[in-house]
């Protein structure tokens, strides 16, 4: 990547990762209207910069985001704006920096998760269907709609991860 499109991508990125971190901690959700333009106009700009290599780049980003937040989305443990901003911000810096990203994301998001639990006096609670989950996560099954009812709905439970996709996003720049 070029200084300039480095230049674009971080800008365009911090932008994009602070309104939706935003929007998240004070709604919980995160708006198509934000990601979808954030991940189309991410397509565009690495393919400008980098003509096919640059797609190519852009669409891997996307591959890995969505295989890495895919999963954790289908069992019920994230929600769809989670991926798709994680998408979004694979478009933009490609799968390399991503996967450097997404360490930093699950840093992040375990210590934002330690720390709200432990704030919301539920630490417990929340540890009560671990090994359950664990179990799920290993064999693949998505959770059953009244466990995944239950963990969302319950403000003690989840948190909104925007936020810890925008740390990793934002330290991956510094990564490079």
């Amino acid at each position: 990547m070029t200084g300039h499109y480095l230049a674009i991508a971080w800008w365009t990125t911090l932008l994009a990762v602070t309104v939706a971190s935003g929007i998240d901690l004070y709604c919980r959700r995160i708006p198509n209207w934000l990601v979808l333009p954030f991940l189309l106009s991410g397509v565009a700009a690495q393919s400008v910069a980098g003509g096919l290599k640059g797609a190519s780049i852009s669409f891997g980003g996307i591959a890995l985001a969505i295989v890495l937040f895919g999963v954790p989305c289908w069992l019920g443990a994230m929600g769809m704006g989670d991926l798709k901003l994680a998408a979004a911000v694979g478009a933009w810096i490609g799968p390399g920096q991503f996967a450097f990203a997404f360490v930093v994301m699950g840093i992040a998001g375990g210590m934002m998760a330690l720390g709200y639990a432990l704030w919301r006096g539920s630490f417990g609670r929340s540890l009560d269907h671990t090994a359950e989950l664990l179990q799920s996560i290993a064999k693949l099954e998505r959770r059953p709609a009244a466990d995944v009812r239950r963990l969302r709905c319950s403000p003690n439970r989840s948190i909104p991860y925007a936020p810890a996709i925008a740390i990793g996003a934002l330290f991956s720049f510094f990564a490079r």
